[in-house]
């Protein structure tokens, strides 16, 4: 026999507008102006685009890169990226062209559209900071993808040579989108930053995709490696505790994770083949094992295993490096989020930035050539030009 149920006028109307409120939470959160975005916008945007400011005197700059959905994968097509800047003075300066119901964006305001394949550029003039204030020089981004999503604001673009961004600074930043920071290359006058977005990412209710639960382990593509100082056994820096983010960041890098679940027979096919393209690529791929010793070895016992791995396989390129555990703050590996549990996790960056991750990966053929291929696929068009 099924039971009546029975709800008080007042708790059955409370229970209905709660469920409509959070059936209608805005995607990213408040965003103050968020209608300045649509102010001026014309009804064709290139996916190359030049700002106002590009005439101005200053440092020319490019920013360039994919825009990526969720997965950090798939290239997003028809993206629309607002964005407004200072001006070399660092002042949101007004002109009696501009709407001045944007007036507080200044007039270095513009937008650009990834085009087929999510790719996008802008040429603009490189921002100064706030007059007399600690805020880092910054370029405000907002994204409207095309669909029902409403727009939304993600991580300001900041400069990586800035002094004022601070580490401080960088750990609070929310990376809305992947990280903001802009890491810079010279090719004559111009400064160009490669630079992916990931739509959704760490964007409150954001549409969840799909339930599938999968096994989760280190920071997402699109955000920055944490520094850490693994203890190195074997390798460059041997017998030294040092940040292979800070001293080798430039080009690419691959971190190759193992903790409790480690299938030593696999370690070494994974680093003869790392090994490999190591030698193939020089220095523009640098390959760190880091084993989070979380079964409590002791070092003598840990360096001693790992420097039998690198005699054995005569690792000449490869840094075996060790930390005590993947939740230790003293070698701040515990940033980085590495889940101890997983078999392995591989994380691809390049410039500091994350570009690739897999997580459980057995040294198959197939998954070689398909790490091959990630690694050429993520170098980007300016891979070869120096800081």
């Amino acid at each position: 026999m099924l039971r009546k149920l029975y709800y008080h006028p007042i708790l059955l109307i409370t229970f209905l507008f709660n469920c409509k409120a959070q059936s209608h939470q805005r995607i990213g959160g408040p965003f103050e102006n968020a209608e300045f975005m649509y102010i001026g916008m014309p009804k064709h945007i290139p996916s190359i685009d030049t700002s106002p400011g590009w005439m101005e005197e200053g440092q020319k700059l490019l920013i360039t890169g994919t825009i990526y959905k969720k997965d950090g994968v798939t290239p997003a097509p028809n993206v629309i990226v607002y964005y407004y800047q200072t001006d070399t003075k660092g002042a949101y300066a007004n002109r009696k062209y501009l709407d001045q119901k944007v007036a507080r964006h200044g007039y270095i305001r513009s937008w650009v559209k990834s085009d087929e394949n999510g790719k996008y550029a802008i040429y603009t003039v490189r921002p100064a900071a706030y007059p007399n204030r600690d805020d880092p020089a910054h370029i405000h981004p907002s994204i409207k993808e095309p669909n029902d999503i409403n727009e939304y604001y993600i991580d300001a673009f900041v400069f990586d040579d800035d002094p004022l961004l601070t580490s401080e600074k960088r750990k609070a930043m929310e990376n809305r989108g992947g990280s903001g920071v802009l890491r810079l290359l010279q090719k004559g006058d111009l400064q160009i930053a490669e630079h992916n977005i990931i739509l959704g990412l760490n964007i409150p209710n954001y549409p969840v995709a799909n339930n599938k639960q999968e096994a989760s382990s280190g920071r997402n593509i699109g955000e920055d490696v944490i520094s850490f100082t693994p203890y190195h056994a074997w390798g460059p820096d041997r017998g030294t505790k040092t940040c292979p983010i800070c001293k080798y960041g430039r080009y690419q890098g691959v971190l190759y994770f193992v903790g409790k679940n480690t299938n030593w027979e696999e370690v070494s096919k994974w680093l003869i083949y790392l090994e490999r393209e190591s030698f193939e690529r020089q220095k523009y791929l640098k390959v760190y094992f880091v084993y989070g010793n979380e079964l409590n070895e002791s070092n003598h016992k840990l360096i001693t295993h790992l420097e039998n791995i690198g005699r054995t396989l005569n690792l000449q390129k490869i840094a075996l490096t060790f930390v005590p555990s993947f939740s230790g703050k003293a070698s701040e590996i515990d940033m980085n989020k590495i889940n101890p549990e997983v078999e392995n996790t591989f994380i691809i960056y390049k410039q500091s930035n994350i570009v690739a991750k897999f997580i459980n990966l057995t040294p198959t053929q197939k998954n070689l050539s398909l790490f091959s291929k990630k690694l050429d696929d993520t170098k980007g068009d300016f891979f070869h030009i120096n800081r």
